[in-house]
């Protein structure tokens, strides 16, 4: 008897039986999933054992002065089943003072470089990543770029990280 996949509506189901608080939406046709932080991790690992073995994407973004946003930070999951092309977006809402989310490295090794760079540019802490280091700015750089009250003009940090030019005669 040929193998059916459960259908992502029926993941879905299974995820709210088990993660109470999440909060699920459709928009054109892409299933979004809404996890409390605490439960980051093991809501992950538990798609990641019904098959969504792909990592596509970790990203941030930054909601200060968004009207009606109750949170600072939105980290933006995306997972892939790549046996039956099904495709889910998590997200997790983190705060300052410290904003900080479970490392999903031991899931995906894949994460390693995508936390990274979300937490150069934006300043979330990856707690039990490997190596969280900068990967985009200089490792003297104290600021994260991306952030909303980061200034457009920089904070006069320029001088400090010459480019290096080329002569092009």
């Amino acid at each position: 008897m040929p193998y059916h996949p459960p259908a992502v509506d029926d993941v879905v189901a299974a995820v709210r039986d088990r993660f109470a608080g999440t909060e699920t939406s459709v928009f054109r046709g892409q299933t979004r999933l809404v996890v409390p932080e605490p439960q980051s991790f093991d809501l992950l690992a538990f798609l990641k054992e019904r098959g969504f073995d792909l990592l596509v994407d970790v990203s941030c973004v930054d909601y200060l002065d968004y009207p009606d946003a109750k949170h600072r930070y939105g980290l933006v999951y995306l997972v892939a089943n790549t046996a039956t092309n099904q495709r889910l977006t998590i997200r997790v809402f983190v705060d300052d003072p410290a904003p900080t989310v479970k490392s999903v490295v031991p899931l995906w090794e894949g994460a390693n470089w995508l936390e990274r760079e979300v937490w150069d540019l934006f300043g979330i802490q990856f707690e039990g990543h490997p190596d969280l280091r900068r990967l985009v700015m200089p490792e003297e750089f104290t600021a994260h770029p991306l952030r909303k009250d980061y200034p457009l003009q920089g904070r006069g940090e320029r001088h400090n990280f010459p480019v290096i030019t080329r002569d092009h005669s």
